[in-house]
């Protein structure tokens, strides 16, 4: 059974940092393009970042670029995501998200539909 957990998520305040961790099992997502998504109460769920699945190319939405930061650990089956210099905006559960596809190159990368796995998601709450 494939699963994505993602765990790091808590309460922060404005200007503070944390890591998210997204780790699959059931199958290897080293050569899988993985992202992270986000959504807001009464919001749809957005694209946050995505990392190829060559892991040479990320991608970022234009509202976190230069403040978060994702990676992938490909030994350990895991991606993160660096947040720095949160704001109360970026209050939300964050979703971590896996193509199903080995070596595909996912052009809409802030498609969620280009995702075929989902973890439950962690919440990240920015006090201002």
């Amino acid at each position: 059974q494939v699963q994505l957990v993602e765990s790091g998520g808590g309460l922060v305040q404005a200007g503070g940092s944390l890591r998210l961790s997204c780790a699959a099992s059931g199958r290897t997502f080293s050569y899988s393009t993985m992202g992270w998504f986000r959504q807001a109460p009464g919001k749809e769920r957005e694209f946050v970042a995505a990392v190829s699945s060559s892991g040479a190319n990320t991608y970022y939405a234009d509202s976190v670029k230069g403040r978060f930061t994702i990676s992938r650990d490909n030994a350990k089956n895991t991606e993160y995501l660096q947040m720095n210099s949160l704001k109360p905006e970026d209050t939300a559960v964050y979703f971590c998200a896996a193509d199903y596809w080995v070596g595909r190159t996912v052009l809409e990368y802030w498609n969620l539909n280009e995702y075929h796995y989902w973890g439950q998601g962690t919440q990240v709450t920015v006090s201002s």
